[in-house]
């Protein structure tokens, strides 16, 4: 990103095109997924230690993929609510079916500057 995103609107190029690999995105899915159903276990439960399972579940499978898998820093290190933000997004837009047109239509518009 040549200069600092002002809104999440701005960010979230950005993001879509540090998760262009499919893989990546599968393991965020997974992370976040599992974080989320040890996050209601760590409720239900009453369970502190889930929280903590939750978060290093969560983040462990994310920037696994961005190591190995997409070969880029993640962006939470520089952006970490945002960051947050779009991969609830981009979750959502997986589960609905529609996070693959938003890579093409992000990617291709990367391309027409």
């Amino acid at each position: 990103m040549s200069e600092a995103p002002r809104n999440f609107a701005e960010f979230w190029p950005y993001y879509v095109r540090a998760h262009s690999r499919p893989l990546t995105r599968v393991f965020h899915f997974t992370g976040t997924v599992a974080g989320w159903g040890l996050l209601v276990a760590a409720i239900l439960l009453r369970n502190p230690w889930l929280v903590l399972a939750a978060l290093l579940v969560g983040y462990a499978l994310a920037w696994i993929s961005h190591f190995f898998i997409e070969h880029n820093r993640p962006a939470t290190f520089g952006h970490p609510l945002w960051s947050w933000l779009s991969d609830q997004k981009m979750v959502w837009l997986m589960l609905t079916g529609r996070m693959g047109e938003e890579v093409r239509r992000t990617m291709q518009s990367a391309g027409s500057h």
